[in-house]
């Protein structure tokens, strides 16, 4: 796999952009659910797409949840949503942005909910 993960907790790890070719690794580092915390094309056109990325993880036996979150406008809303998907997902959970800090930022935040 091309990007680091980097895990924050034993559940639940975050990374930079990923795309189809990294989610049969993401499943056989024993990943077990990926969130996609990414919005479409925010890097351009050549960004992967959640649908690739999506259809390749559900491939290689994850779960998968896109979640768009524009790191800059953060809401409580995305929080609460992440909080729940990090409550109902399997896991080992693996949630990707563009350099991780925005997923890092969301999982800081949601714990604080509770």
């Amino acid at each position: 796999m091309s990007a680091p993960i980097k895990p924050l907790t034993e559940s639940f790890a975050v990374a930079p952009q990923l795309g189809p070719d990294d989610m049969a690794d993401v499943a056989a580092a024993g990943y077990k659910s990926v969130i996609i915390n990414r919005p479409d094309f925010e890097g351009g056109p050549d960004q992967p797409t959640a649908a690739d990325v999506s259809k390749a993880a559900a491939a290689a036996g994850l779960a998968v949840e896109y979640q768009p979150v524009v790191g800059s406008a953060m809401t409580v809303s995305d929080v609460v949503r992440f909080a729940e998907l990090l409550k109902t997902l399997p896991g080992p959970v693996l949630a990707y942005c563009r350099t991780g800090t925005r997923c890092t930022n969301l999982f800081a935040a949601a714990q604080q909910l509770g």
